[in-house]
């Protein structure tokens, strides 16, 4: 099934209207199609590496407007008002488009991680369908979203038509076998960088924040000082009365 499926998609290279198979394919894949759009991105930058660029762009925003609706299939069709799966919920479940339990993981992920999420799912073999409708279900913020994706499969989609561009069709082999391989550990790579700037960002932050508290404290700790030094000069003062 898959297979003929994937025939198809690679046949519309060799067709008029390829371009338009993109955009569809694209922005159906951010919301239920299985196959994703690189497979005929890619077999259309060979066929004119000079327009790959423009095939980069078209894949882009059939992919982020896919991605709102998924986000929106997320937000208005997932859940119950009582809390419980919808029957399209279930849909996607029985037909095995993503697992109940990925669900669930993505969902708890998107706490700490809203952006990299969408952003990982957009550049990685992470499937980004199982992405969008979790950010919906899950209200994540829209425009963050919207960014996030725009990133995630800009670069994805450019990196695919820019090396077709610059080398041509030998490429082609080095992108089928490594690109998803080296998209992974890149983006590993960035999120480990972006926490590792947080986390010294952060430290400096509860410095600083530690040092007026810091002044706070010897502050009262001298006021205290002077007010038993008052006390007890007005005693030794009462005590010569006497």
């Amino acid at each position: 099934m898959i297979r003929r499926l994937y025939d198809w998609v690679l046949s519309w290279s060799e067709r008029r209207g390829g371009w338009l198979a993109l955009f569809f394919i694209a922005l159906f894949e951010a919301s239920w199609f299985p196959l994703p759009p690189d497979v005929l991105l890619i077999a259309l930058c060979v066929g004119a590496p000079k327009k790959s660029f423009r095939f980069a762009a078209i894949c882009l925003l059939g992919s982020v407007l896919g991605a709102a609706l998924g986000y929106s299939i997320g937000h208005y069709l997932w859940m119950t008002p009582e809390g419980g799966f919808t029957n399209v919920a279930q849909f996607f479940f029985d037909a095995h488009i993503f697992t109940q339990a990925s669900y669930d993981n993505v969902c708890e992920l998107y706490d700490k991680w809203n952006f990299w999420i969408v952003y990982t799912a957009g550049f990685t073999p992470l499937p980004f369908k199982l992405c969008t409708i979790t950010a919906g279900a899950c209200d994540i913020n829209f425009p963050m979203f919207i960014i996030a994706s725009l990133v995630g499969r800009g670069m994805r989609f450019f990196l695919v038509g820019g090396l077709i561009w610059k080398f041509g069709a030998p490429i082609k082999a080095l992108i089928d076998k490594y690109f998803n391989t080296l998209a992974t550990l890149f983006t590993i790579l960035l999120i480990g960088i972006t926490a590792l700037v947080f986390g010294v960002l952060g430290d400096d932050e509860e410095s600083k924040d530690a040092e007026p508290v810091k002044q706070e404290q010897t502050t009262e700790h001298d006021t205290q000082a002077a007010e038993i030094d008052t006390l007890t000069t007005t005693e030794k003062c009462d005590t010569l009365d006497l």
